[in-house]
């Protein structure tokens, strides 16, 4: 069994790359808060595998973390800070997992790489 972490950035937003980057880490560190330990030390041991993919809307995103929750799938919704490019409360990033690839996949595999 392996284990994988998907990330999922809106593209609308127009954020520059370190923004990304802070907002994918920070939906990495959410959601890995959330899933089951034993998966974690799993995933952690078979080297974090990760994927980073993009919507390109606020709906496409919620759309995502709802499919993730309904499938039982530790994620996390980041909602920004508001203290750089983009307005406080806006949503910008899912993270999902650590959890089987499979399962994750049956939620992002139709989405492109970001």
């Amino acid at each position: 069994m392996f284990f994988k972490q998907a990330i999922v950035v809106r593209t609308d937003l127009k954020m520059g790359k370190g923004k990304i980057g802070a907002q994918s880490a920070h939906a990495s560190i959410l959601a890995l808060d959330k899933s089951d330990e034993r998966d974690a030390r799993e995933w952690r041991a078979e080297g974090m595998k990760k994927i980073c993919l993009k919507v390109a809307s606020e709906r496409e995103l919620i759309e995502v973390f709802n499919q993730a929750k309904r499938a039982r799938l530790p994620c996390a919704l980041v909602h920004d800070a508001g203290y750089t490019q983009i307005e406080a409360g806006t949503a910008t990033a899912v993270g999902i997992g650590p959890a089987e690839e499979n399962k994750v996949d049956a939620v992002t595999g139709k989405l492109k790489l970001l």
